[in-house]
């Protein structure tokens, strides 16, 4: 794990020993990593349940989000929900949701290479204390950021496959198409909605629910 001499702060963040002393130290930090930090209102770090199994990334925080400090909470946090119900999952019991950048960008823009950089030592301690047993990735810039491997694939290529990481060990990971391109492109709901019973069928069969 990432240390900073001189941040003792970020140190403890990372240093944390359970999701509780992880979220409340980072949500105290005035972060100020990356120029992200001056377009916040919140630093948004999570919604949803640390005990779940599942972990749900997306890249970054919007308007909405940024205001009360939780991810999804717009239109595409309506569509994933109803997602996520149509599988029988619950999104306040089920899933734990976050994003790659924890701070929202000054325009609608996905983060850069350095943004992302700068925050990644958050998303990781995050799932080192989460231990989530799936992570279901939404979309391309998403996927990019958590597995360099394969940020020059095109998505129609990664979506809906189940596969792993080797930073990550022990966690099995799938990508599909973000609720937020979903409403801007309708037609892909009938694929995923293929690849959203391909989870539910993994989850059964692994006994996670």
């Amino acid at each position: 794990m990432q240390i900073d001499l001189f941040d003792a702060e970020l140190n403890q963040i990372l240093a944390a020993a359970t999701y509780e002393e992880y979220k409340e130290r980072l949500s105290k930090y005035n972060c100020r990593r990356c120029t992200l930090s001056f377009s916040r209102t919140n630093i948004v770090i999570d919604r949803g349940n640390p005990q779940a199994p599942i972990l749900i990334i997306s890249e970054r925080p919007g308007e909405n989000e940024d205001r009360v400090g939780k991810p999804f909470v717009g239109r595409a946090g309506e569509l994933l929900d109803k997602m996520l119900k149509a599988i029988d999952l619950d999104p306040d019991k089920h899933v734990l949701i976050t994003n790659v950048v924890r701070c929202k960008p000054e325009a609608d823009r996905s983060p850069s290479k350095e943004e992302a950089d700068a925050c990644f030592p958050f998303l990781e301690k995050q799932i080192a204390v989460m231990k989530p047993r799936v992570i279901v990735l939404l979309g391309a810039v998403a996927l990019k950021w958590v597995d360099a491997a394969r940020a020059d694939t095109k998505m129609g290529e990664e979506v809906g496959r189940f596969f792993s990481v080797a930073r990550f060990p022990g966690i099995q990971f799938m990508v599909m198409y973000n609720p937020a391109f979903l409403l801007r492109d309708p037609t892909k709901k009938t694929v995923t909605w293929e690849h959203l019973k391909a989870l539910r069928n993994y989850l059964h069969e692994e006994e996670l629910l």
